[in-house]
């Protein structure tokens, strides 16, 4: 690889990851942040836990529906504008959160949140196709997917310190200054996102022509390669095996990431802690999940291997899940639950790399996007499960090892399914240059 392309490689990185890591942590933020709510706001609202679950899952409902034209509609008129304009819908449809008044409202705010925010992160994951051949992606997703935790971090500790700090402030309860106030962000870099985009690098001003000649060069390349191969046309991309396999592993991750991710406010809070409390301890497995999802994803870029290190993650996160639902004790439940969260934040960024080495163009944009929407049909079932099953049998422990039994699934049509090495056969070209 040319030392011209791998400086402006570092340049592109330092100047859209952090970018795309603020939206994408804001996305997160706005879409998470009912798992804190919901340690005042269901008694607030009479909500049973099966209602919670239903209205947390329902949220993917919508952006199912919406996921796959959403993503077309990226490829078509570019991202700086329909990124944009996701943000700033979301951002305005997740503020009205603060209003629902019962289950039916509930039920339809969260399924237009869904449908506010499809698209957006395949929509990221596309983006990024158009800047970084295959041999650079794991890490640049991997850098760009730590914002899932670094919301955890961060938004863990602000989101209970807002729900103990702004009760009764204006005659509103903390829950709703809770969705308010992180809705703002969303419509404040929405617009931003507009004006600091760009949509390919051809466009880059920031990239001198020659930098822009060779980015381009290498992606026409890489692309040419992996067409050589097999060339998938939209059609072709939305019904073949392996596609539709890649969705049944990403919705076993997904199951895992979400029943976790809306859930575990409550099962800390269950150990004794405070409302404050719960915020600084949630946020500790998010913590380790961003180092240990860097340095992997890294390794994964290092040596070229996507199976193993996707499966191996999956096991990780589903054992982690089960241990931490059956160990009484507070503290080796949490250490479990910690493992459990590395896994799947691990396996996240490795898997994104099977999809696009596969497929190009228009296909990606609808395959990519049919794969996210199948699997996050997962973000639907995890919370919607556990709920169902703390309601039904009375069983906390069962609602959170039924988790892990998915992420462990996805590990095992992982390795069955395997890796076509030779989409990715330009890298080793590359690196041999």
């Amino acid at each position: 690889m040319d030392s011209l392309y791998t400086a402006t490689s570092r340049k592109i990185a330092w100047r859209l990851i952090p970018y795309l890591m603020l939206c994408y942590f804001v996305a997160y933020l706005d879409r998470v942040n009912l798992g804190f709510a919901a340690l005042t706001f269901k008694g607030d609202l009479g909500f049973s836990d099966a209602v919670y679950g239903l209205g947390a899952g329902i949220f993917f409902a919508g952006y199912f529906i919406f996921e796959v034209p959403s993503n077309i509609i990226l490829e078509k008129i570019g991202a700086r504008v329909w990124i944009a304009r996701i943000m700033v819908t979301w951002g305005l449809v997740s503020a009205a959160m603060a209003f629902v008044q019962g289950e039916t409202s509930f039920y339809v705010i969260r399924f237009l949140l869904g449908v506010a925010e499809a698209g957006f992160f395949p929509g990221i994951i596309l983006y990024l196709t158009y800047w970084y051949t295959s041999a650079e992606r794991a890490k640049m997703v991997g850098m760009f997917m730590t914002a899932i935790a670094l919301s955890g971090i961060i938004g863990a500790p602000l989101s209970t310190w807002i729900l103990t700090s702004f009760s009764g402030v204006s005659g509103l309860k903390s829950w709703q200054w809770l969705f308010i106030l992180e809705a703002a962000p969303a419509i404040l870099v929405g617009i931003v996102t507009y004006f600091y985009l760009t949509d390919r690098p051809q466009d880059a001003h920031w990239l001198t022509a020659e930098e822009r000649e060779s980015v381009s060069r290498h992606l026409a390349a890489e692309k040419a390669s992996r067409e050589a191969v097999r060339k998938f046309s939209l059609g072709e991309a939305l019904t073949h095996r392996r596609v539709l396999g890649l969705a049944l592993v990403y919705f076993g991750i997904v199951v895992g990431l979400y029943g976790l991710g809306f859930w575990l406010p409550q099962i800390v809070k269950a150990f004794g802690f405070s409302t404050f409390m719960t915020g600084w301890v949630v946020a500790i497995p998010y913590l380790f999940s961003a180092i240990v999802m860097v340095l992997w994803t890294r390794n994964s870029d290092r040596t070229g291997e996507r199976v193993w290190h996707l499966a191996v993650a999956s096991f990780l996160g589903g054992a982690g899940l089960i241990a931490g639902a059956y160990l009484g004790d507070p503290l080796l439940a949490m250490v479990a639950l910690t493992f459990g969260s590395i896994g799947i934040y691990a396996g996240l960024p490795t898997f994104w790399t099977l999809p696009t080495a596969l497929l190009t163009g228009t296909a990606a944009a609808g395959g990519i996007a049919l794969i996210n929407a199948i699997g996050n049909l997962g973000g639907f079932a995890g919370p919607y499960l556990v709920g169902w099953i703390r309601d039904t049998f009375k069983d906390p422990a069962l609602a959170t090892a039924s988790l892990g039994a998915f992420v462990i699934l996805s590990g095992v049509i992982t390795l069955v399914m395997g890796h076509d090495s030779r989409m990715e056969s330009h890298v080793a070209s590359q690196r041999a240059s």
